[in-house]
């Protein structure tokens, strides 16, 4: 109960809702946790008020208003530089919220409305490979979200110790709560073979592969695991599969495409572009293995969704990567290619391998999702909220 005695009443900050996010991690974080606390909400005392705006194209405005889910309409998310330095938060107290729940770090927590925000991991301090303008607004922007909220949620134990460590805060004011996958796109179904063979036609993929999927950007550390993959193949010349890398182009990504390219290089290279969550699931349950050679990461979803399919993966041993699969896979060091290629290796040539990671990583993935991170998050949310 608020201090008054009413209900308690949550307003969620809707940005990273925007079309213009759809294809980003925290988009799919902050959907999922709303279209749960849309269930939540009915189930208990507490009034949720996502901050929308007709105005503008926000996919919050798909969840209309049900009981104690009330959408409170603000003109001032029309405006994102207005919006993150002052503007959720005034209208979260507008809208009479005790508390204002931001999905992302990058709003600034202002005014009397307590603050809950997530910051999914700290990169831009840890391992700065953004564009320089966009790393120091990042950098500035958690360092007071960190600062000025009354608490932290956080995907991993391995975020929470580096946000403790970069910006000084307690240990009992950081939450640590998993994040899920779409068990009904992410599955251990058989993949339908005629849509397969439809999708495989058209990217062009004729070989067992082996596939990558995320953003393509210099943290997941792509160039290493083009020379990884060349490298195995010119050791052992019995394998014959290609490489697959699925994902929007980002930043930075000359490197990486410029390794692609070499001509001097084996096997073959397949870039998808962006793919929808279906193709994505098709091409996890066809692929040979997925491999995730990532420099760091908050929590990985892509490393879920691949365990989640029933994916031999394989990964390396930085940051959140062995906590978030359990320590159940094979891993290598993300800076060695020869271990990235020696693992690679033995992932294509021992099928006994690929079911043993299948199935330890099948059952991993299923300890993890999206209700459950709905639920911890919104039980962070009213202990906050009461106190």
């Amino acid at each position: 109960m608020s201090e008054n005695g009413s209900a308690i009443t949550i307003a969620v900050d809707t940005w990273p809702l925007l079309s213009k996010f759809r294809n980003t991690g925290i988009y799919v974080y902050a959907k999922n946790l709303l279209s749960h606390f849309r269930e939540l909400a009915a189930e208990d005392s507490v009034q949720v008020r996502p901050l929308i705006s007709h105005a503008v194209a926000n996919d919050a405005n798909q969840f209309g208003p049900s009981s104690r889910f009330s959408p409170y309409d603000t003109n001032l998310l029309r405006i994102g530089r207005v919006w993150r330095y002052g503007g959720a938060c005034l209208s979260a107290a507008n809208s009479k919220a005790d508390l204002l729940f931001c999905p992302s770090g990058t709003t600034l927590p202002f005014g009397f409305t307590p603050v809950v925000a997530t910051i999914h991991d700290v990169t831009p301090v840890v391992f700065p490979s953004f564009p320089k303008r966009l790393a120091r607004g990042l950098r500035f922007a958690f360092a007071n979200t960190a600062r000025f909220s009354r608490a932290i949620i956080t995907d991993s134990l391995c975020s929470k110790r580096d946000l403790i460590n970069a910006f000084g805060l307690k240990e009992s004011s950081v939450h640590v709560i998993y994040l899920g996958c779409d068990e009904m796109v992410f599955n251990g179904e058989p993949a339908d073979q005629d849509s397969a063979r439809v999708l495989l036609s058209k990217l062009g993929i004729r070989k067992p592969f082996l596939l990558h999927h995320g953003t393509i950007q210099p943290r997941k550390n792509l160039k290493r695991l083009i020379e990884a993959y060349r490298l195995a193949l010119s050791r052992n010349r019995n394998l014959d599969c290609d490489l697959v890398l699925a994902g929007d182009l980002g930043w930075q990504y000359e490197e990486t495409m410029t390794a692609a390219k070499a001509t001097d290089g084996l096997g073959r290279i397949i870039f998808t572009g962006p793919i929808s969550d279906p193709d994505l699931s098709l091409l996890l349950k066809t692929a040979t293995a997925t491999v995730i050679p990532s420099l760091y990461e908050g929590f990985c979803l892509p490393l879920l969704e691949s365990m989640a399919c029933g994916t031999p993966t394989i990964c390396s041993d930085s940051s959140c990567l062995p906590e978030i699969s359990g320590g159940v896979l094979r891993y290598f060091s993300a800076l060695s290619i020869d271990e990235m290629a020696t693992c690679i290796d033995q992932v294509l040539e021992d099928s006994s391998l690929r079911q043993d990671l299948a199935a330890k990583g099948k059952e991993r993935a299923s300890f993890f999702s999206w209700r459950r991170c709905a639920e911890e998050t919104f039980s962070v949310l009213k202990m906050t909220a009461a106190h």
